[in-house]
Formats: structure tokens, C-alpha cells, sequence
């Protein structure tokens, strides 16, 4: 069965090869490189990878991952939601990261709302958390409309470049 999320204006699931275009566009947006770092992820093959060694991977260890959404209406690709698990995190983690013209329009929200629903149905874990960059403001208030409570700041990177950033958690039962 295919794995497939609905809301009223949105279908999020999983991310595959074909959709290396996206991914190429997303990880490349100032937002993205502002707030989550450069991933280099410059080509089609870097995309691939992106996709095999990320999300696809996650699916099958950890049975969640970064989830594709789409606008209904026109099945356009607008962003990434969805739970990771980083070895440095106690709990699955909520990461979400929206195309600019669909940023401020309720889509992130809708889209977070409906992870959190599937993981409160299906996770054993009872608590989720995020992190985000502290010059990320729009991500700091939806996290706390969601229900997610700062807890500290914490020390985190990839590539041995660690940067201080917002650590937050929710109960999610």
C-alpha cells in the first residue's frame, strides 16, 4: 500500500528518485542555505544521492522520514515535512522546509499538523523534537502553535561545523 497523507489542500508522501528535480530546487533556496546550511547538492546524481541516502533510507530503518508535499489542486511539489532521527537526538526529530512562493500561506502548518497526527498513531516514541537556526523566527512560532516548548539551546552540526541552535520538545500522545 502506498503511503500517502491528506489534508485539505495538501498530499504528502514519499519522497523517490523522480523527484530529484525538487529536491535540486529546495536544497538550493536561500531559506534552505539560510537556515539549514548547503548541503551541496548541485546535480542531478547529488539529488539522487541526497534521496537514497536521506529519506529513502529513513523509510526503511527508522519507518518515517522526510515526506514530499504537494498542493492538491495541481499536485506541484512545495516543500519537505516530515520526522528524521539524528544519533545526537534522543527523539524522532520534526524537519520541515517550504519552496519561498509557499512559505506564509498555512501549508507548513497544515502539513506539520498531519506528520504529528501520523506519528502520534503509529510511533512508539512519546515525545518528538526540533531544531532550528535562532535567526529562524517564522519556524519559532509555528513550532510553539503546535505545541512544541523550548527546552535549550544545544550545540549541533554536521561536518564537525557546530553552531548553536533552539532545541525544542512536545508531547505527542
Amino acid at each position: 500500500m502506498e503511503f500517502r497523507l491528506e489534508t485539505e489542500n495538501l498530499y504528502i508522501r514519499k519522497l523517490n528518485e523522480t523527484d530529484y528535480h525538487f529536491i535540486l530546487i529546495l536544497l538550493n533556496s536561500p531559506n534552505w542555505i539560510e537556515f539549514i546550511g548547503d548541503r551541496k547538492v548541485k546535480t542531478k546524481s547529488d539529488a539522487l544521492e541526497y534521496i537514497k541516502k536521506g529519506p529513502l533510507k529513513s523509510y526503511i530503518k527508522h519507518n518515517f522520514g522526510l515526506y514530499l508535499v504537494e498542493k492538491k489542486e495541481c499536485k506541484t511539489s512545495i516543500g519537505l515535512c516530515g520526522l528524521l532521527k539524528r544519533e545526537e537526538l534522543d527523539f524522532p526529530d520534526l524537519g520541515f522546509a517550504f519552496l519561498p512562493n509557499y512559505t506564509r500561506k498555512g501549508y507548513c502548518y497544515e502539513s506539520v499538523l498531519a506528520v504529528l497526527d501520523f506519528a502520534k498513531k503509529t510511533s512508539k516514541d512519546e515525545r518528538i523534537c526540533a531544531i532550528t537556526d535562532k535567526k529562524n523566527a517564522a519556524a519559532t512560532a509555528l513550532l510553539s502553535k503546535v505545541g512544541f516548548e523550548f527546552k535549550k539551546n544545544i550545540l549541533f552540526g554536521e561536518n564537525k561545523e557546530e553552531e548553536e541552535l533552539l532545541y525544542f520538545e512536545k508531547i505527542n500522545r
